[in-house]
């Protein structure tokens, strides 16, 4: 989403992730032990059975995380990550589901001469086209020079 600098943006600039990504009985295996994060929902096959959903989800945070490896940013723009708000999970992600995202500019507020912070509504979508996730990203991003 982050391709011109904060100047160039404008409020109602869209863009659709470039590709798509898969997630694996080994990302989350890995996201477990990376995390801490041994939720039985997540690690314990049979305990999933007997959830409404019937099987293992993946964990809310690895979906936000790999949505933020899909975010389409040109090297050199991005100062910092700057916040995150109204982040809601709309229904559940499988193993096996493969996710791709959604932007869109919502909002830019100028933090000095040579940045400014800019809004990201991001919706996050599977294979089925359904909206998993959604939420507000805010970006410290350069001005042009």
């Amino acid at each position: 989403m982050i391709y011109k600098y904060f100047d160039e943006l404008e409020i109602g600039d869209k863009t659709v992730s470039e590709r798509g990504r898969t997630i694996t009985e080994t990302d989350v295996v890995f996201f477990c032990y990376l995390t801490g994060n041994w939720l039985e929902l997540h690690s314990n096959a049979e305990y999933a059975k007997e959830t409404p959903f019937g099987e293992r989800l993946v964990q809310g945070s690895l979906t936000f995380s790999i949505a933020a490896g899909l975010q389409m940013v040109r090297p050199g723009l991005v100062i910092a990550f700057y916040g995150l708000d109204k982040m809601r999970f709309t229904a559940p992600v499988k193993i096996g589901d493969t996710l791709r995202t959604e932007a869109e500019v919502v909002d830019k507020e100028v933090k000095g001469d040579d940045r400014g912070v800019v809004t990201i509504k991001q919706v996050i979508k599977n294979q089925r086209d359904e909206t998993t996730a959604m939420m507000l990203w805010k970006l410290l991003i350069k001005r042009s020079a």
